[in-house]
């Protein structure tokens, strides 16, 4: 089913006037580029030169960064470690000028990082050789959680919508989000989105892999178990809508009462990078709904978004500009392209 292409331009234009409430998981995606000099003499292993580190917003937090890159306000509220990391992610959105009260630096908590080390030479693109991953040990002081609940509540109110993003480093909790009445909220839970059947969800934006996960099944290339499942789901979670992403395949929406609908990979199916996709997506449908999108007009923007980012290295964002290029030569491509 295509959408209407006015329309949806409309709705991205809209962009900047949209406040979120985004609460969620904040993760630090570490880089840490070397140089391969030679192999150790200790072990078969590189030796890397340093040559530089960078640290990216990750999880919920390139959800954030992703509503900041596409115009929208973003209230974030999350919970950081007093360390490096969770310092850099503070640095990284005042210096975006995004709202960072909301934002708790909790002492003896570790920040959520995931330090990947990338060996190349000089003229040659780095490889991935290693991954790091640093995590807290939930749960949260009490103290923390009491706070965090009062800056959820205040956030939200002042939103449009509220985007949950929980990644299962515990700070975000089935029963938080329940104390947050009539609200728009939609969620991506990579671990226990069942657990959020009873905490008024709008929508959830799992993938494929993660929807088998939830019904302990495998759906390869049947289409109708997918069907099957995702109207379960929707069920199950009491949602008005459920959106699950197919990679390559691109996405199918579920909504009360109608049929499934697919939607096509948009670009190309030869992702450079999935890294935060998943981030994209949730970011774009959630603004779209508070932009007044229907739910699929809203999907078919998360389309545009996640099919642009794929083809960018690393940890990465949408631009309002690159989606309104995206919707725009859509609308001039020939009939029969295979983008339409």
């Amino acid at each position: 089913m295509s959408a209407d292409l006015t329309r949806l331009v409309d709705v991205v234009e809209s962009f900047p006037k949209q406040s979120i409430a985004l609460l969620g998981d904040f993760v630090a995606d570490e880089f840490v580029f070397g140089e391969i000099s030679r192999v150790s003499r200790e072990a078969p292993v590189l030796i890397l030169g340093h040559r530089q580190t960078q640290i990216l917003p990750g999880g919920a937090a390139n959800a954030a960064n992703n509503l900041a890159d596409l115009g929208a306000r973003v209230l974030p509220v999350t919970v950081v470690g007093d360390d490096a990391a969770g310092r850099a992610l503070l640095d990284y959105f005042r210096q975006k000028r995004v709202e960072t009260s909301g934002i708790l630096s909790v002492p003896g908590w570790t920040t959520p990082t995931k330090t990947r080390f990338l060996a190349g030479w000089t003229h040659t693109t780095s490889q991935q050789v290693l991954r790091v991953d640093r995590q807290p040990t939930p749960p949260l002081p009490a103290r923390a959680v009491r706070a965090l609940e009062k800056k959820a509540r205040a956030r939200a109110r002042r939103a449009a919508a509220v985007l949950v993003s929980d990644y299962g480093c515990g700070v975000v909790s089935p029963s938080l989000v329940r104390g947050l009445k009539g609200r728009l909220i939609t969620l991506d839970s990579r671990f226990a989105l069942l657990d959020y059947r009873a905490s008024r969800i709008t929508a959830a934006t799992p993938n494929e892999p993660e929807l088998e996960a939830l019904h302990h099944t495998r759906i390869a290339t049947d289409t109708a178990k997918l069907f099957d499942l995702g109207n379960r789901t929707l069920k199950q979670m009491k949602l008005q809508a459920l959106v699950v992403t197919r990679g390559k395949d691109g996405m199918v929406v579920f909504e009360r009462g109608r049929q499934p609908v697919s939607i096509p990979v948009y670009g190309s199916d030869q992702a450079v990078d999935v890294t935060g996709a998943g981030d994209t997506v949730i970011a774009v449908f959630t603004l779209a709904l508070a932009a007044g999108a229907t739910f699929l007009e809203a999907a078919h923007l998360a389309n545009y978004a996640g099919g642009i980012v794929v083809m960018k290295r690393g940890t990465a964002t949408v631009t309002r500009d690159e989606l309104l290029g995206a919707i725009r030569g859509e609308a001039t491509s020939p009939p029969g392209n295979p983008l339409r």
